[in-house]
């Protein structure tokens, strides 16, 4: 690979709780990946437009507020409409292990919960763009 991995990081919709997200962002920029951290609030339609703009190679998703299985399918549906097949979309949260295989069903990525490990996380990043991603 000749550069980095790119990381889209993103907290969508009213939750407001991003100290996870951002220590992510933290440990993905220690392992040497490229992040970028949309903030607060986002919609769906202006996570996988930055994701867009920043030729990103995974987009995390942060969700504490139990609308997972809101947000993702909606993810994943304007990313299929992008053309967006080869970015991996993954995240984390408060998620049922339930609904987790079931977004696991529909093509989002390894899903984390709580207290994950970060180098758990650095390396299914690492592996899946390194078999999924042409540079």
């Amino acid at each position: 690979m000749d550069r980095p991995i790119r990381v889209l990081i993103a907290k969508v919709g009213l939750d407001g709780h991003d100290r996870g997200a951002k220590v992510i962002a933290s440990f993905l920029r220690d392992a040497g990946m490229e992040v970028v951290y949309t903030g607060l609030r986002q919609t769906p339609e202006k996570v996988v437009t930055a994701a867009l703009q920043e030729d990103v190679d995974a987009i995390g998703v942060s969700i504490l507020s139990g609308a997972h299985m809101t947000v993702f399918p909606k993810l994943l549906g304007l990313m299929k409409e992008k053309g967006m097949s080869d970015v991996l979309l993954t995240g984390g949260g408060i998620i049922p292990e339930k609904d987790m295989e079931a977004l696991r069903d529909l093509g989002v990525g390894e899903l984390f919960a709580p207290g994950a490990e970060t180098t758990n996380i650095i390396e299914y990043i690492k592996e899946w763009v390194g078999k999924n991603r042409s540079f």
